[in-house]
């Protein structure tokens, strides 16, 4: 993959970047009309203003929250990470949830979370009656009891 197609949706909308050349993901800007207040314990879908196409198969789009914000003021995405399917073409919206006690302000063009590509593996499904032991075995779900 070496181009990542990207349309605006509205004139006001902000093109993901990349905030340094090491950055893994690429920001993504909050498109609203005016200042967005998200109150403690509520969720919003802040809009991007973008649509994208993954090329099919090759790659999912993973937004994440910006570490910033979700460590800062408790702004994060409310689904941990969102996943974008590579047929998927409408706006990409961040649900962003405040997990912290006072109201947080998103105004329009904000930073609100980043977009980061990773490769698809798609075996192929195979039901079997019995999967093959390991030393781990069943043990330690949720921890490997160390």
């Amino acid at each position: 993959m070496r181009q990542l197609f990207v349309k605006k949706l509205r004139d006001t909308a902000v093109l993901p970047s990349r905030a340094t050349p090491g950055s893994a993901g690429y920001d993504l800007y909050a498109d609203l009309p005016s200042a967005l207040v998200i109150h403690p314990q509520e969720i919003v879908k802040v809009p991007t203003g973008i649509a994208v196409a993954i090329p099919d198969g090759e790659a999912v789009g993973l937004i994440y929250a910006r570490s910033g914000l979700a460590s800062k003021y408790g702004i994060a995405p409310a689904n941990c990470v969102g996943v974008v399917d590579s047929d998927y073409r409408g706006e990409l919206l961040v649900p962003l949830a405040n997990h912290s006690p006072r109201a947080y302000v998103i105004e329009p063009g904000d930073r609100v979370a980043q977009l980061v590509l990773a490769p698809v593996y798609l075996p192929e499904l195979c039901e079997v009656e019995e999967l093959d032991e390991t030393s781990r075995g069943k043990g330690g779900f949720g921890s490997t009891s160390r």
